[in-house]
Protein backbone atom coordinates (compact mmCIF):
# COMPACT_ATOMS: atom_id res chain seq x y z
CA UNK A 1 0.00 0.00 0.00
CA UNK A 2 1.63 3.48 -1.16
CA UNK A 3 1.50 5.87 1.62
CA UNK A 4 -0.49 9.22 1.69
CA UNK A 5 2.53 11.30 3.13
CA UNK A 6 0.70 14.74 3.59
CA UNK A 7 -1.82 12.46 5.53
CA UNK A 8 1.04 10.82 7.61
CA UNK A 9 2.41 14.23 8.41
CA UNK A 10 -0.81 15.54 9.31
CA UNK A 11 -1.51 12.52 11.52
CA UNK A 12 1.83 13.30 13.70
CA UNK A 13 0.72 17.12 13.75
CA UNK A 14 -1.96 16.04 15.45
CA UNK A 15 -0.20 13.68 17.65
CA UNK A 16 2.14 16.60 19.14
CA UNK A 17 -0.92 18.79 18.99
CA UNK A 18 -2.39 16.72 21.58
CA UNK A 19 1.04 16.67 23.40
CA UNK A 20 1.32 20.32 23.53
CA UNK A 21 -2.17 20.30 25.13
CA UNK A 22 -1.26 18.09 27.90
CA UNK A 23 -3.22 14.89 26.89
CA UNK A 24 -1.51 11.16 26.99
CA UNK A 25 -3.00 10.01 23.69
CA UNK A 26 -2.11 6.53 24.91
CA UNK A 27 -3.38 6.07 28.12
CA UNK A 28 -3.56 3.10 29.75
CA UNK A 29 -7.09 3.10 31.48
CA UNK A 30 -10.11 3.07 29.57
CA UNK A 31 -13.88 3.76 30.46
CA UNK A 32 -16.04 1.29 28.82
CA UNK A 33 -18.55 -1.08 29.89
CA UNK A 34 -20.00 -2.41 27.05
CA UNK A 35 -19.10 -3.36 23.52
CA UNK A 36 -20.61 -2.29 20.52
CA UNK A 37 -22.29 -5.04 19.31
CA UNK A 38 -24.36 -4.98 22.70
CA UNK A 39 -25.96 -1.60 21.93
CA UNK A 40 -28.66 -3.11 19.34
CA UNK A 41 -29.69 -4.36 23.44
CA UNK A 42 -29.41 -0.82 24.84
CA UNK A 43 -31.68 1.84 22.91
CA UNK A 44 -32.60 4.87 24.98
CA UNK A 45 -30.23 4.19 27.18
CA UNK A 46 -26.55 5.46 28.42
CA UNK A 47 -23.65 3.41 27.33
CA UNK A 48 -19.75 3.50 27.28
CA UNK A 49 -17.88 2.20 24.37
CA UNK A 50 -14.35 2.29 22.86
CA UNK A 51 -12.81 1.45 19.58
CA UNK A 52 -11.55 2.73 16.10
CA UNK A 53 -12.67 5.69 13.99
CA UNK A 54 -13.46 3.94 10.52
CA UNK A 55 -14.64 7.09 8.70
CA UNK A 56 -15.69 10.31 9.63
CA UNK A 57 -18.42 12.76 7.57
CA UNK A 58 -18.43 16.03 9.37
CA UNK A 59 -21.16 18.72 8.41
CA UNK A 60 -20.30 21.61 10.22
CA UNK A 61 -21.81 21.83 13.40
CA UNK A 62 -22.36 17.91 13.49
CA UNK A 63 -20.42 15.40 12.55
CA UNK A 64 -21.02 11.59 12.10
CA UNK A 65 -18.38 8.50 12.25
CA UNK A 66 -18.14 5.26 12.28
CA UNK A 67 -16.82 3.44 15.25
CA UNK A 68 -15.82 -0.05 15.37
CA UNK A 69 -14.13 -3.16 17.58
CA UNK A 70 -13.91 -6.43 17.08
CA UNK A 71 -17.77 -7.29 17.52
CA UNK A 72 -18.97 -4.49 15.26
CA UNK A 73 -19.60 -1.15 14.15
CA UNK A 74 -21.71 1.36 15.12
CA UNK A 75 -22.42 5.17 13.92
CA UNK A 76 -21.17 8.23 16.22
CA UNK A 77 -23.06 11.92 16.41
CA UNK A 78 -20.50 14.56 17.28
CA UNK A 79 -23.04 17.72 18.07
CA UNK A 80 -21.36 20.94 18.84
CA UNK A 81 -24.05 22.17 21.28
CA UNK A 82 -23.73 18.71 23.21
CA UNK A 83 -19.75 19.08 23.45
CA UNK A 84 -19.15 22.82 23.79
CA UNK A 85 -15.80 23.38 23.61
CA UNK A 86 -14.63 19.76 23.29
CA UNK A 87 -16.44 19.95 19.75
CA UNK A 88 -12.94 21.66 18.38
CA UNK A 89 -11.01 18.59 19.60
CA UNK A 90 -12.89 16.66 16.98
CA UNK A 91 -10.06 18.46 14.17
CA UNK A 92 -7.50 16.59 15.89
CA UNK A 93 -9.22 13.12 15.71
CA UNK A 94 -8.32 10.55 12.27
CA UNK A 95 -9.86 7.73 10.80
CA UNK A 96 -7.41 4.95 12.50
CA UNK A 97 -7.61 6.52 16.11
CA UNK A 98 -9.34 4.28 18.84
CA UNK A 99 -11.33 6.71 21.03
CA UNK A 100 -13.75 5.97 23.59
CA UNK A 101 -16.87 7.77 23.68
CA UNK A 102 -20.09 7.84 26.51
CA UNK A 103 -23.74 8.96 25.25
CA UNK A 104 -27.00 8.07 24.64
CA UNK A 105 -27.71 5.10 22.02
CA UNK A 106 -30.39 5.58 19.65
CA UNK A 107 -32.18 4.76 16.31
CA UNK A 108 -32.11 6.89 13.36
CA UNK A 109 -35.42 7.29 10.99
CA UNK A 110 -33.64 5.15 8.69
CA UNK A 111 -33.41 2.63 11.08
CA UNK A 112 -29.54 2.99 11.85
CA UNK A 113 -28.03 2.18 15.25
CA UNK A 114 -26.71 5.31 16.62
CA UNK A 115 -24.67 6.76 19.88
CA UNK A 116 -24.97 10.63 20.54
CA UNK A 117 -21.72 11.45 22.23
CA UNK A 118 -21.65 13.42 25.36
CA UNK A 119 -18.33 12.82 25.78
CA UNK A 120 -14.92 11.39 24.18
CA UNK A 121 -11.44 10.98 24.74
CA UNK A 122 -8.65 9.89 22.58
CA UNK A 123 -7.25 6.32 23.45
CA UNK A 124 -4.50 5.38 21.08
CA UNK A 125 -3.34 7.44 18.31
CA UNK A 126 -2.97 6.21 14.64
CA UNK A 127 -0.04 7.53 12.74
CA UNK A 128 -0.80 5.74 9.44
CA UNK A 129 -3.21 6.13 6.92
CA UNK A 130 -5.28 3.19 6.69
CA UNK A 131 -6.40 1.48 3.13
CA UNK A 132 -10.12 2.72 1.87
CA UNK A 133 -12.62 -0.11 3.10
CA UNK A 134 -14.27 0.02 0.03
CA UNK A 135 -11.20 -0.57 -2.00
CA UNK A 136 -8.77 -2.95 0.53
CA UNK A 137 -5.18 -3.39 -0.40
CA UNK A 138 -5.35 -4.28 -4.16
CA UNK A 139 -1.69 -6.30 -4.08
CA UNK A 140 -2.10 -9.40 -2.75
CA UNK A 141 1.14 -10.20 -1.46
CA UNK A 142 0.55 -6.57 0.00
CA UNK A 143 -1.93 -8.28 2.13
CA UNK A 144 -0.30 -11.29 3.67
CA UNK A 145 3.17 -8.78 4.37
CA UNK A 146 0.72 -5.99 5.85
CA UNK A 147 -2.08 -8.33 7.43
CA UNK A 148 -2.73 -6.33 10.34
CA UNK A 149 -3.82 -3.65 7.63
CA UNK A 150 -5.81 -6.28 5.67
CA UNK A 151 -7.53 -7.21 8.27
CA UNK A 152 -8.93 -4.21 9.59
CA UNK A 153 -10.99 -3.82 6.06
CA UNK A 154 -11.34 -7.49 4.91
CA UNK A 155 -14.27 -9.06 6.50
CA UNK A 156 -13.76 -12.09 4.20
CA UNK A 157 -9.78 -12.01 6.14
CA UNK A 158 -11.31 -11.64 9.02
CA UNK A 159 -14.01 -14.70 9.04
CA UNK A 160 -11.47 -17.11 7.36
CA UNK A 161 -9.29 -16.61 10.67
CA UNK A 162 -12.42 -16.63 13.05
CA UNK A 163 -13.40 -20.26 11.74
CA UNK A 164 -9.79 -21.35 12.12
CA UNK A 165 -10.34 -20.98 16.05
CA UNK A 166 -13.48 -22.98 15.74
CA UNK A 167 -11.79 -26.36 14.16
CA UNK A 168 -9.29 -25.95 16.41
CA UNK A 169 -11.82 -25.01 19.47
CA UNK A 170 -13.98 -27.89 17.91
CA UNK A 171 -11.42 -31.49 17.50
CA UNK A 172 -10.15 -30.45 20.61
CA UNK A 173 -13.26 -30.89 22.45
CA UNK A 174 -14.11 -33.48 20.39
CA UNK A 175 -11.02 -35.98 21.10
CA UNK A 176 -11.66 -35.07 24.77
CA UNK A 177 -15.78 -36.78 24.28
CA UNK A 178 -13.63 -39.75 22.87
CA UNK A 179 -11.50 -39.55 25.88
CA UNK A 180 -8.43 -38.27 23.97
CA UNK A 181 -5.51 -36.81 26.51
CA UNK A 182 -4.06 -33.80 24.32
CA UNK A 183 0.14 -34.07 25.46
CA UNK A 184 2.81 -31.67 23.88
CA UNK A 185 5.94 -33.33 22.07
CA UNK A 186 8.89 -31.67 21.30
CA UNK A 187 9.13 -29.18 18.58
CA UNK A 188 13.54 -29.26 18.78
CA UNK A 189 14.46 -32.96 17.96
CA UNK A 190 17.52 -34.18 17.60
CA UNK A 191 16.60 -36.53 15.05
CA UNK A 192 13.80 -35.61 12.78
CA UNK A 193 11.03 -37.66 11.38
CA UNK A 194 7.21 -39.03 11.10
CA UNK A 195 7.09 -37.90 7.60
CA UNK A 196 9.28 -37.46 4.43
CA UNK A 197 10.39 -34.35 4.40
CA UNK A 198 13.42 -31.84 4.64
CA UNK A 199 13.60 -30.49 7.74
CA UNK A 200 15.07 -27.05 9.03
CA UNK A 201 18.03 -27.23 10.91
CA UNK A 202 19.16 -25.12 14.00
CA UNK A 203 21.93 -25.38 16.44
CA UNK A 204 21.75 -25.86 20.25
CA UNK A 205 24.67 -24.29 21.67
CA UNK A 206 24.76 -25.43 25.17
CA UNK A 207 24.86 -28.89 23.79
CA UNK A 208 27.04 -28.11 20.54
CA UNK A 209 24.81 -30.13 18.40
CA UNK A 210 22.45 -29.41 15.70
CA UNK A 211 18.86 -29.76 16.10
CA UNK A 212 16.20 -30.24 14.14
CA UNK A 213 12.04 -28.26 13.81
CA UNK A 214 9.89 -31.18 13.62
CA UNK A 215 8.62 -32.72 10.36
CA UNK A 216 5.67 -34.31 12.42
CA UNK A 217 5.09 -35.17 16.03
CA UNK A 218 4.52 -38.84 15.25
CA UNK A 219 7.63 -40.97 17.01
CA UNK A 220 7.12 -39.16 20.12
CA UNK A 221 3.35 -39.64 20.00
CA UNK A 222 3.88 -43.46 19.44
CA UNK A 223 6.71 -43.50 22.35
CA UNK A 224 3.81 -42.11 24.65
CA UNK A 225 1.32 -45.28 23.37
CA UNK A 226 4.37 -47.69 24.38
CA UNK A 227 4.49 -45.68 27.78
CA UNK A 228 0.44 -46.29 28.54
CA UNK A 229 -1.47 -43.92 27.01
CA UNK A 230 -4.07 -45.53 24.60
CA UNK A 231 -5.92 -42.44 23.20
CA UNK A 232 -3.07 -39.52 22.62
CA UNK A 233 -3.52 -36.50 20.63
CA UNK A 234 -1.56 -33.31 19.81
CA UNK A 235 -2.47 -30.29 18.20
CA UNK A 236 0.45 -28.11 16.94
CA UNK A 237 2.45 -26.99 14.42
CA UNK A 238 5.56 -28.83 12.17
CA UNK A 239 7.84 -27.35 10.10
CA UNK A 240 9.10 -28.38 6.43
CA UNK A 241 11.97 -26.72 4.70
CA UNK A 242 10.13 -27.23 1.37
CA UNK A 243 8.81 -24.86 -1.70
CA UNK A 244 6.41 -22.45 -1.34
CA UNK A 245 2.82 -22.97 -3.07
CA UNK A 246 -0.82 -22.15 -2.72
CA UNK A 247 -0.49 -25.79 -1.15
CA UNK A 248 2.18 -25.77 1.28
CA UNK A 249 3.73 -23.19 3.63
CA UNK A 250 6.93 -24.16 5.54
CA UNK A 251 5.13 -23.51 9.12
CA UNK A 252 2.03 -25.27 9.15
CA UNK A 253 -0.99 -26.45 12.09
CA UNK A 254 -0.63 -30.35 12.18
CA UNK A 255 -2.94 -32.53 14.01
CA UNK A 256 -2.39 -36.34 14.90
CA UNK A 257 -3.88 -38.65 17.33
CA UNK A 258 -2.97 -42.60 18.27
CA UNK A 259 -5.74 -44.86 19.03
CA UNK A 260 -4.29 -48.34 20.67
CA UNK A 261 -6.31 -51.44 19.78
CA UNK A 262 -7.71 -50.03 16.39
CA UNK A 263 -7.00 -50.23 12.79
CA UNK A 264 -7.31 -48.10 9.75
CA UNK A 265 -10.48 -49.43 8.64
CA UNK A 266 -12.02 -48.34 12.26
CA UNK A 267 -10.33 -44.93 11.58
CA UNK A 268 -11.91 -44.68 8.09
CA UNK A 269 -15.38 -44.65 10.21
CA UNK A 270 -14.61 -42.22 12.73
CA UNK A 271 -12.73 -39.79 10.35
CA UNK A 272 -16.28 -39.95 8.48
CA UNK A 273 -18.34 -38.95 11.73
CA UNK A 274 -16.14 -36.51 12.75
CA UNK A 275 -15.32 -34.53 9.49
CA UNK A 276 -18.99 -34.29 8.99
CA UNK A 277 -19.76 -33.27 11.95
CA UNK A 278 -16.86 -30.29 12.01
CA UNK A 279 -18.72 -29.37 8.95
CA UNK A 280 -22.19 -29.35 9.36
CA UNK A 281 -21.30 -27.79 12.91
CA UNK A 282 -19.44 -25.00 11.74
CA UNK A 283 -20.98 -24.22 8.35
CA UNK A 284 -24.74 -25.32 8.72
CA UNK A 285 -24.83 -28.10 6.31
CA UNK A 286 -22.57 -31.09 4.98
CA UNK A 287 -22.15 -29.47 1.67
CA UNK A 288 -19.78 -26.69 0.49
CA UNK A 289 -19.40 -24.36 -1.94
CA UNK A 290 -15.06 -25.14 -2.97
CA UNK A 291 -13.62 -22.82 -6.16
CA UNK A 292 -16.92 -23.06 -7.82
CA UNK A 293 -18.28 -25.98 -6.96
CA UNK A 294 -20.14 -28.61 -4.42
CA UNK A 295 -18.65 -31.06 -2.16
CA UNK A 296 -20.68 -33.66 -0.75
CA UNK A 297 -19.53 -34.83 2.29
CA UNK A 298 -22.30 -37.69 2.67
CA UNK A 299 -21.28 -40.98 4.20
CA UNK A 300 -20.30 -43.33 3.47
CA UNK A 301 -17.03 -42.41 1.17
CA UNK A 302 -16.04 -44.36 -1.32
CA UNK A 303 -12.55 -46.68 -0.69
CA UNK A 304 -11.08 -47.28 -3.82
CA UNK A 305 -7.42 -48.66 -4.00
CA UNK A 306 -4.67 -46.29 -5.48
CA UNK A 307 -4.24 -49.25 -8.06
CA UNK A 308 -7.61 -49.16 -8.92
CA UNK A 309 -7.83 -45.38 -8.93
CA UNK A 310 -4.95 -45.09 -11.43
CA UNK A 311 -5.93 -48.27 -13.81
CA UNK A 312 -9.51 -45.91 -14.41
CA UNK A 313 -8.19 -42.95 -14.98
CA UNK A 314 -5.26 -43.80 -17.68
CA UNK A 315 -5.24 -47.63 -17.85
CA UNK A 316 -2.09 -48.80 -16.32
CA UNK A 317 -2.38 -51.49 -13.94
CA UNK A 318 0.24 -50.93 -11.30
CA UNK A 319 0.08 -54.38 -10.13
CA UNK A 320 1.08 -55.42 -13.71
CA UNK A 321 4.27 -52.98 -13.71
CA UNK A 322 6.24 -54.32 -10.28
CA UNK A 323 9.56 -52.49 -11.53
CA UNK A 324 10.53 -49.63 -12.18
CA UNK A 325 11.85 -49.74 -15.92
CA UNK A 326 8.46 -51.41 -16.49
CA UNK A 327 6.35 -48.95 -15.45
CA UNK A 328 8.24 -46.35 -16.60
CA UNK A 329 7.72 -48.02 -20.08
CA UNK A 330 3.96 -48.41 -19.50
CA UNK A 331 3.53 -44.89 -18.52
CA UNK A 332 5.93 -43.64 -21.74
CA UNK A 333 3.69 -45.50 -23.87
CA UNK A 334 0.22 -43.86 -22.80
CA UNK A 335 1.91 -40.35 -23.27
CA UNK A 336 2.29 -39.29 -19.85
CA UNK A 337 4.71 -36.58 -19.52
CA UNK A 338 6.07 -36.84 -15.73
CA UNK A 339 9.67 -35.17 -14.41
CA UNK A 340 11.75 -38.27 -13.63
CA UNK A 341 14.89 -36.43 -12.16
CA UNK A 342 13.38 -36.89 -8.67
CA UNK A 343 11.82 -40.23 -8.75
CA UNK A 344 14.07 -42.65 -7.12
CA UNK A 345 12.14 -45.79 -6.88
CA UNK A 346 9.19 -47.86 -8.62
CA UNK A 347 7.15 -46.12 -5.12
CA UNK A 348 8.13 -43.00 -5.60
CA UNK A 349 6.75 -43.71 -9.61
CA UNK A 350 3.53 -44.53 -8.47
CA UNK A 351 2.92 -42.07 -6.46
CA UNK A 352 3.76 -39.41 -9.05
CA UNK A 353 1.54 -41.02 -11.68
CA UNK A 354 -1.24 -40.98 -8.81
CA UNK A 355 -0.22 -37.35 -8.65
CA UNK A 356 -0.60 -36.61 -12.19
CA UNK A 357 -3.54 -38.54 -13.78
CA UNK A 358 -5.71 -39.42 -10.76
CA UNK A 359 -5.32 -36.91 -7.82
CA UNK A 360 -6.62 -34.00 -9.49
CA UNK A 361 -10.02 -35.47 -10.32
CA UNK A 362 -11.06 -36.63 -7.06
CA UNK A 363 -13.79 -34.05 -5.91
CA UNK A 364 -16.23 -35.51 -3.80
CA UNK A 365 -14.34 -37.16 -0.98
CA UNK A 366 -13.32 -40.46 -1.09
CA UNK A 367 -10.66 -42.87 0.77
CA UNK A 368 -7.46 -43.64 -1.69
CA UNK A 369 -5.96 -46.91 0.69
CA UNK A 370 -3.21 -49.64 0.02
CA UNK A 371 -0.57 -47.55 -0.78
CA UNK A 372 2.94 -49.80 -1.93
CA UNK A 373 4.91 -50.15 1.02
CA UNK A 374 8.16 -48.05 0.41
CA UNK A 375 6.00 -44.87 -0.01
CA UNK A 376 5.28 -44.93 4.23
CA UNK A 377 7.51 -46.72 6.39
CA UNK A 378 6.33 -46.30 9.41
CA UNK A 379 2.79 -48.09 8.20
CA UNK A 380 2.09 -51.94 8.71
CA UNK A 381 2.15 -54.06 5.86
CA UNK A 382 -1.59 -55.84 4.49
CA UNK A 383 -1.63 -59.36 6.09
CA UNK A 384 -3.23 -60.45 2.48
CA UNK A 385 -0.31 -58.43 0.14
CA UNK A 386 2.86 -57.48 1.80
CA UNK A 387 3.85 -55.18 -1.27
CA UNK A 388 1.26 -52.49 0.20
CA UNK A 389 0.68 -51.19 3.42
CA UNK A 390 -2.70 -50.65 5.39
CA UNK A 391 -2.94 -46.76 4.54
CA UNK A 392 -5.99 -44.60 3.89
CA UNK A 393 -5.95 -40.90 2.72
CA UNK A 394 -8.77 -38.52 2.80
CA UNK A 395 -8.98 -36.74 -0.58
CA UNK A 396 -11.50 -34.44 -2.22
CA UNK A 397 -11.84 -30.81 -3.81
CA UNK A 398 -9.66 -31.14 -6.63
CA UNK A 399 -6.85 -33.10 -4.95
CA UNK A 400 -6.76 -31.98 -1.84
CA UNK A 401 -5.26 -34.12 0.35
CA UNK A 402 -7.24 -33.51 4.09
CA UNK A 403 -6.22 -36.88 6.00
CA UNK A 404 -3.32 -39.48 5.70
CA UNK A 405 -3.79 -42.53 8.48
CA UNK A 406 -3.15 -45.99 8.64
CA UNK A 407 -2.28 -49.32 10.97
CA UNK A 408 1.47 -47.90 12.63
CA UNK A 409 4.37 -50.86 12.26
CA UNK A 410 5.12 -52.28 15.96
CA UNK A 411 7.69 -54.83 14.76
CA UNK A 412 10.66 -53.59 15.99
CA UNK A 413 13.01 -55.65 13.69
CA UNK A 414 10.49 -54.63 10.44
CA UNK A 415 10.58 -50.91 11.15
CA UNK A 416 14.30 -50.90 11.41
CA UNK A 417 15.07 -52.50 7.99
CA UNK A 418 12.60 -50.20 6.75
CA UNK A 419 13.94 -46.94 8.34
CA UNK A 420 17.41 -48.39 7.11
CA UNK A 421 16.16 -48.66 3.84
CA UNK A 422 15.34 -44.91 3.89
CA UNK A 423 18.66 -44.04 5.64
CA UNK A 424 20.07 -45.56 2.22
CA UNK A 425 18.13 -43.51 -0.04
CA UNK A 426 19.08 -40.85 1.80
CA UNK A 427 22.63 -41.31 1.32
CA UNK A 428 21.51 -42.09 -2.46
CA UNK A 429 20.82 -38.20 -3.00
CA UNK A 430 16.50 -38.38 -1.58
CA UNK A 431 16.61 -35.86 1.32
CA UNK A 432 13.32 -36.38 2.06
CA UNK A 433 13.91 -39.82 2.66
CA UNK A 434 13.25 -40.68 6.81
CA UNK A 435 15.86 -40.83 9.17
CA UNK A 436 17.09 -43.71 11.60
CA UNK A 437 15.92 -43.41 14.89
CA UNK A 438 17.24 -45.49 16.92
CA UNK A 439 15.75 -44.36 19.90
CA UNK A 440 12.40 -44.47 18.48
CA UNK A 441 13.01 -48.15 17.53
CA UNK A 442 14.18 -49.34 21.39
CA UNK A 443 10.58 -47.93 22.27
CA UNK A 444 9.29 -50.32 20.02
CA UNK A 445 11.38 -53.25 21.62
CA UNK A 446 9.78 -52.49 24.83
CA UNK A 447 6.19 -53.40 23.03
CA UNK A 448 3.96 -51.27 21.38
CA UNK A 449 0.20 -52.43 21.21
CA UNK A 450 -1.96 -52.54 17.56
CA UNK A 451 -2.12 -49.30 17.17
CA UNK A 452 -4.06 -46.91 14.27
CA UNK A 453 -2.41 -43.39 13.84
CA UNK A 454 -4.63 -40.50 12.00
CA UNK A 455 -3.19 -37.24 10.40
CA UNK A 456 -4.66 -33.89 9.48
CA UNK A 457 -3.50 -30.91 7.75
CA UNK A 458 -5.26 -28.27 9.67
CA UNK A 459 -4.76 -25.33 6.89
CA UNK A 460 -5.26 -27.35 3.98
CA UNK A 461 -8.87 -28.22 6.03
CA UNK A 462 -9.66 -24.76 6.45
CA UNK A 463 -9.37 -24.18 2.58
CA UNK A 464 -12.11 -26.11 1.63
CA UNK A 465 -14.62 -25.19 4.64
CA UNK A 466 -13.42 -21.22 3.82
CA UNK A 467 -13.21 -21.47 0.42
CA UNK A 468 -9.86 -20.58 -0.48
CA UNK A 469 -7.73 -21.69 -3.50
CA UNK A 470 -4.39 -20.41 -1.24
CA UNK A 471 -3.04 -22.09 2.04
CA UNK A 472 -2.11 -18.41 2.84
CA UNK A 473 -5.49 -17.20 3.28
CA UNK A 474 -6.09 -19.42 6.13
CA UNK A 475 -2.92 -18.81 7.73
CA UNK A 476 -2.61 -15.83 10.34
CA UNK A 477 0.85 -14.87 9.16
CA UNK A 478 2.27 -16.77 6.07
CA UNK A 479 5.36 -17.17 5.27
CA UNK A 480 6.63 -14.66 2.91
CA UNK A 481 10.34 -13.84 1.04
CA UNK A 482 12.36 -11.25 2.99
CA UNK A 483 12.44 -7.76 1.89
CA UNK A 484 15.31 -5.03 1.91
CA UNK A 485 14.48 -1.96 2.68
CA UNK A 486 16.06 1.36 2.02
CA UNK A 487 18.51 0.91 4.37
CA UNK A 488 19.49 -2.94 3.57
CA UNK A 489 17.82 -3.94 6.70
CA UNK A 490 15.48 -7.04 5.92
CA UNK A 491 12.02 -6.53 7.45
CA UNK A 492 10.04 -9.36 9.19
CA UNK A 493 9.18 -12.01 6.69
CA UNK A 494 5.75 -11.82 7.69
Amino acid sequence: MEKSVNEEQVKRDHLSTWQEKGFDPFPSQVERDCDIASTKEKVDQEAKIAGRIMSFRRHGKSTFADLQDESGKIQLYFKADNLNENYEQLDLLDTGDFISVAGEIFVTKMGETTLMVRSFALISKSLEPLPASWFGLKDVETRFRRRFLDLLVNEKAKETLKIRAKVISFFRKYMESEGFLELETPILQPIPGGASAKPFVTHYNILEHDFFLRIAPELYLKRLVVGGFEKVYEIGRAFRNEGLSHMHNPEFTIFEFYWAYKDYQFLMDFSEKMICQAIEDIKGSREIEYQGKTIKFEPPFPRITLRDLILQDCQIDIDQHKDFDSLKQAIGDQGIDLRMEDIFNWAKLVDELYKKVSRPKIWDPIFVIDYPSELIPLAKKKADDQSKVAVFQLVCGGGVEVIKAYNELNDPIDQKNRLMEQAKMREDGWEEGQWFDGNFVDALEVGMPPTAGWGMGIDRFLMLLTDNYSIKEVIPFPTLRPLENEEGISENIV
